[in-house]
């Protein structure tokens, strides 16, 4: 297994030697050179490909130290509203732990990040209400002693994240012009800028969100108030507003030219590159959870297979000409 997350970033982190971690081998992702987007757009594109975490998404580098440093403080369970990556991960990380999982979804979520949780054998309950009654609930849990809540709220989910942005100047061998990346709850906006403060760092940190953010196709963001929106005004990024059909021109273009499958909303950093929204020579994209996350939109929007005869030459003339 890799080295941990807070093993390889204990100076950096507040964890101490009597810290218990709990790991899935998360972080150490790859800093991958787009060598087709950087010739179509005139820039050195580096992605940032954070669906290789364990569960699919850059959640798993906070989330295990929320609940490595849940347990060090004596809880007892953890609790999170989510309807997405944030409940796949913690449910996987209390598995790991040993320690029982509590997921508050709103009413009628299904999909494949809430089934994630389920097979990590998280109780989850659906909600009656919006996502802030949601979110409410589990505060109070959080904050009545058993259950640690492992939302963004949690400090320590920050501290995890930021850990991205040591890891591409590692890999980079320096800082490059600007981090881009998507802009739902802010938290990750907020992690990222602690980083480069951190570092000392005089590269731009691009946030790119959803024109609609309420109603978006891209369902990681779709939030309507993100919790650290002040904490986003606060850290001097450069924040941009992309629409849903750039945002899908930009995770085709992921796929068709560069291989990479991620979920609609880890195009929003490339769609605000494609539109010229980021200066910069060097770019690092950051792409925040696998396309696995939501297949239906991609088996929705994906070109449908042809049928064909099996015959050789029928075969061989529709693989001929352009793809799609």
């Amino acid at each position: 297994m890799p080295v941990p997350l807070i093993e390889r970033f204990r100076a950096v982190l507040p964890v101490s030697e009597t810290t218990p971690v709990v790991s899935l081998g998360e972080g150490s992702t790859p800093l991958l050179q787009a060598p087709r987007l950087s010739e179509r757009y005139g820039r050195e594109i580096w992605l940032k490909w954070e669906g290789a975490n364990p569960t699919g998404s850059y959640k798993d580098r906070g989330m295990t130290m929320a609940v490595s440093k849940g347990l060090e403080e004596g809880a007892q369970a953890v609790v999170c509203a989510s309807t997405g990556n944030t409940a796949a991960s913690a449910a996987a990380y209390a598995a790991r732990a040993g320690i029982p999982a509590l997921i508050l979804t709103s009413e009628g979520a299904t999909g494949e990040k809430v089934a994630q949780a389920r097979m990590h054998g998280a109780r989850v309950l659906a909600v009656r209400g919006s996502f802030d009654d949601t979110l409410a609930a589990a505060r109070a849990l959080g904050e009545g002693g058993n259950h640690v809540l492992v939302n963004s709220l949690n400090p320590y989910r920050r501290e995890g994240q930021k850990t991205a942005v040591y890891e591409i100047v590692e890999q980079l061998g320096g800082a490059p012009d600007a981090f881009v990346i998507p802009y739902g709850g802010g938290g990750n906006t907020s992690a990222y800028a602690q980083a480069l403060a951190e570092l000392s760092l005089d590269a731009l940190l691009v946030s790119a969100e959803a024109a609609d953010r309420r109603r978006t196709i891209a369902s990681a963001i779709r939030i309507g108030e993100p919790a650290h929106a002040e904490r986003v005004r606060s850290s001097g990024a450069l924040v941009v507003t992309v629409g849903d059909d750039e945002i899908l021109e930009a995770w085709r273009e992921l796929a068709a030219l560069e291989g990479i499958f991620c979920e609609p909303s880890s195009a929003a950093g490339l769609a605000a590159v494609r539109r010229g929204d980021v200066p910069g020579d060097r770019l690092a994209v950051t792409l925040t959870g696998h396309g696995l996350k939501d297949v239906a939109t991609a088996d929705r929007l994906a070109p449908p297979p042809l049928l064909v005869e099996a015959d050789p030459d029928a075969i061989r003339e529709l693989s001929e000409g352009d793809f799609p």
